[in-house]
């Protein structure tokens, strides 16, 4: 069986600074037609800065539609949709923690929200890190924690840490760092 569904009718619902809304009506694998509501997003890169010492750098923010501060890895939305995830990585680690790296290589690529959204963020790793000064945008506000990559894990495990491409990035790190990867 196939299980491709045909886009018959598309109706924007929504369009704000960061996401697009729209309603699809969509013809079913079955003949039968059916509604999606879809959001439209750049896509983003997240960065996963690990020292020597199996330290991360992490950001501590206000996140609005949570109401909670929350301890996240370094993340930002691509600028444009042709913009390169490596570059967006570069830009947002400087931005966010004032880190430079010598090596920042990318990981793996995910759907973040497939049933409903088609953000695709972009995981790299940095290494050979050298301090210099952040320069957050003016809506911005965060504070920089480095934290041992075992007691992140044990902050997920508590839920403490509930974003999933920060437990993503610290579990892959984990991994990375038991295994001599990095």
């Amino acid at each position: 069986m196939e299980y491709f569904e045909k886009t018959i009718k598309t109706d924007e619902i929504y369009k704000g600074n960061i996401i697009k809304v729209q309603n699809l009506t969509v013809s079913l694998p079955n003949g039968k037609e059916a509604t999606r509501d879809i959001v439209l997003h750049p896509g983003a890169s997240v960065v996963i800065p690990i020292n020597e010492h199996g330290e991360l750098y992490m950001v501590k923010q206000f996140r609005k539609p949570l109401d909670l501060t929350t301890l996240e890895l370094p993340a930002g939305k691509l600028d444009s949709a042709g913009e390169d995830p490596k570059v967006c990585a570069e830009r947002e680690l400087m931005e966010e923690t004032g880190l430079r790296a010598e090596k920042i290589e990318h990981l793996i690529s995910i759907h973040t929200t497939p049933g409903f959204c088609n953000e695709v963020i972009h995981m790299f790793t940095a290494t050979g890190l050298t301090q210099g000064e952040s320069c957050t945008d003016e809506d911005e506000f965060l504070d920089v924690e480095k934290i041992h990559v075992s007691k992140l894990v044990n902050m997920i495990l508590e839920h403490k840490i509930t974003d999933a491409k920060t437990i993503i990035g610290v579990l892959l790190a984990e991994r990375m760092i038991r295994e001599k990867d990095i």
